[in-house]
């Protein structure tokens, strides 16, 4: 599953708890989320683990000072998060590189996951957000490319890659980054889109302009949020079996966030 959670922003306290509403109905193994909050010894993705008996692992953005002129608080960080059933075997980062773009000290998050029989290598990322800043996330998502394929070779289970990408599906940098409608980045490494595996009717905008969060910024509805794997290991695992959205609703009157989440099922 892949969550951009909002950070701060609107009726957080509620929203927290429709984000648990959520994640406790929807019960998934192991959970990327972006745009975390964290203030002194609070923080949500630990709080949320918590709540759920998740292991747990974030980092934080070393350049937020975007994000809190925006909220009008520098006592609040922002970061990347994983959430896990399975103890998280290793953990590492790589800073995002921004070219001439905005510098927000993006982050991308690596766990390997202890799972049963298999360890799984996972990934996280938030990419640079601003329309015109296509050329960044290209150099964004050829870093994190490298960043997997240093990290692959723990498992025969496909990396799978999470996180809101802030572009549409034919987008330069997705293309790039898939590998898939042009050279990869890694030679002999693609990674599939999981909506490729989705019901062709079910509605696929993750930034929909249903949600009043969304609606208020005037953009438009796209889909900009990703579950990619890698080609799947031995006997099919890793092989993506469904993709669908959640948390694309209101919850006891609040919506959970200005996204919805990607839910993606694969097979052991």
């Amino acid at each position: 599953m892949t969550w951009n959670l909002w950070w701060r922003f609107g009726p957080w306290e509620q929203r927290r708890d429709a984000i648990l509403d959520v994640l406790r109905e929807e019960r998934p193994d192991v959970v990327g989320l972006q745009e975390v909050w964290a203030q002194g010894d609070d923080n949500l993705a630990g709080w949320l683990a918590g709540q759920l008996g998740m292991h747990w692992t974030w980092v934080a953005s070393d350049a937020p000072e975007r994000f809190h002129k925006r909220l009008g608080d520098s006592t609040v960080d922002v970061g990347n998060a994983v959430l896990s059933r399975w103890p998280i075997a290793d953990r590492d980062t790589l800073r995002l590189p921004i070219g001439d773009g905005q510098d927000d000290g993006r982050r991308a998050l690596y766990a390997l996951l202890d799972a049963p029989g298999q360890r799984i290598p996972f990934f996280t990322a938030h990419l640079n957000s601003a329309p015109h800043e296509s050329a960044v996330r290209c150099l964004q998502v050829r870093a994190i490319a490298h960043f997997i394929a240093a990290k692959r070779a723990v498992s025969d289970f496909p990396p799978v890659v999470t996180g809101d990408f802030n572009a549409e599906p034919d987008s330069d940098e997705l293309r790039l980054f898939g590998g898939l409608k042009t050279a990869p980045v890694v030679k002999g490494q693609v990674f599939i889109d999981a909506w490729r595996l989705a019901d062709p009717s079910a509605p696929e905008v993750t930034w929909d302009l249903v949600n009043p969060y969304a609606a208020q910024t005037f953009e438009w509805g796209s889909r900009i949020d990703y579950v990619h794997v890698g080609t799947p290991g031995p006997d099919g695992i890793g092989h993506i079996r469904t993709a669908r959205r959640a948390g694309d609703a209101p919850v006891g009157g609040v919506w959970p966030s200005d996204h919805t989440a990607v839910v993606a099922e694969l097979t052991e």
